[in-house]
């Protein structure tokens, strides 16, 4: 009998799928990943769009009632045509001065670590997303399954 240990499990749901809130769940996975942990993301509702190829390289930052954007940006000013694209501009600015991966990048890291990218079978139904929209690698899946991968998950995380 070995005693072979079975390497940990982190689950995580992707809900947002702004350019701000790309990066923490997939920053996360290919950490878990590198570390040797197996890893699952439920990319549902707007966090579809991270692993939907028409747009997961386009992914947009709002500064419109975003009290986290680093320059703080009075809302009458953010509502202004051309703020969005500023706004993404300036992070997109930031993350690579800080020589961060983009989201593409970062998706082909977990890509090569193994973690498995579960798009909601649900939400690709409602907003009319189909398999082939997706990147290579996302693994269509319902609610159901991806709660039986959470359910072996020591870190389970809500993004």
């Amino acid at each position: 009998m070995t005693d072979e240990k079975k390497p940990k499990r982190v689950a995580i749901v992707a809900s947002k799928g702004s350019l701000d809130m790309a990066y923490p769940p997939l920053i996360l996975a290919t950490t878990a990943a590198s570390m040797g942990w197996e890893v699952g993301i439920f990319f549902t509702f707007f966090g579809l769009d991270i692993v939907n190829k028409k747009k997961y390289a386009s992914l947009k930052v709002a500064p419109l009632g975003n009290p986290a954007m680093p320059v703080s940006i009075p809302n009458v000013i953010a509502a202004l045509p051309g703020m969005t694209g500023m706004a993404t501009w300036m992070m997109r600015r930031m993350m690579r001065k800080q020589n961060v991966p983009t989201v593409p990048e970062l998706l082909d890291m977990c890509r090569h670590f193994g973690v498995h990218l579960f798009g909601c079978s649900t939400t690709m139904g409602v907003m009319g997303v189909a398999d082939e929209d997706m990147i290579e690698g996302t693994e269509c899946a319902g609610a159901a399954a991806f709660l039986e991968f959470a359910s072996g998950a020591e870190v389970s995380l809500f993004v």
